[in-house]
């Protein structure tokens, strides 16, 4: 018998969560990447979302709603999501997994490029509490500076796939998303404007909080 891994072992340990494994067969049945983050690092967001008591947050990167799920479960009453996405198709799913997930009137979303939607929420005049990065990984850097510009002070800020599969650590990996994705992992841990930290675990995860 195959020993598993440590994330397979606490995945384990989670209640199975109908819902979001629905999601998921809504998604792979679009023909969408199957990407979405995983159980525990779902849980994940959910949590933080609690804890942190953000009542506006931030998502950089729908696909398929998975990962929105998680953020409005966290959400008080009065707490909003605002997730931007590049595809229209993409936004409709993620906002059709909402509305069956009883979440639908907790999300806006917004679709075009995201450096074009950070813009105009800036215009705007919006601020956040927690901002979740999971989007193009070359823009990494550029998504984080916007999420410092938006941010409330205190407001956490998490990123995905901050490992590349390993890329990160390889010297001979020297294409864009992995030289800008070394870039954000340094700013996450060494911005004068942040406390930050990244855990080896689910491709790498980046937890920022603005001081």
């Amino acid at each position: 018998m195959t020993q598993p891994s440590a994330e397979e072992y606490v995945e384990s340990l989670l209640e199975r969560d109908a819902q979001l494994e629905k999601v998921k067969e809504v998604i792979r049945a679009k023909g969408m990447p199957d990407i979405s983050v995983a159980a525990g690092y779902g849980k994940l967001l959910t949590l933080l979302t609690k804890m942190t008591g953000a009542k506006r947050v931030l998502e950089i990167g729908a696909l398929g709603g998975y990962s929105g799920i998680c953020l409005a479960r966290g959400l008080g009453e009065e707490g909003m999501l605002v997730s931007l996405e590049l595809k229209q198709d993409y936004a409709d799913v993620a906002l059709d997994n909402l509305r069956e997930a009883g979440l639908g009137e907790k999300v806006e979303y917004r679709v075009g490029e995201a450096l074009d939607s950070l813009k105009q929420l800036e215009n705007e005049g919006c601020k956040f509490d927690l901002f979740f990065i999971d989007a193009d990984k070359g823009n990494y850097p550029n998504y984080l500076e916007w999420a410092i510009r938006l941010g409330n002070p205190g407001a956490v800020i998490v990123g995905d796939n901050t490992l590349l599969h390993g890329d990160i650590m390889d010297p001979g990996a020297q294409g864009n998303r992995v030289v800008k994705m070394r870039l954000f992992n340094e700013l996450m841990t060494s911005d004068p404007r942040l406390e930050g930290v990244i855990l080896p675990a689910y491709d790498g995860l980046a937890i920022a909080r603005i001081r």
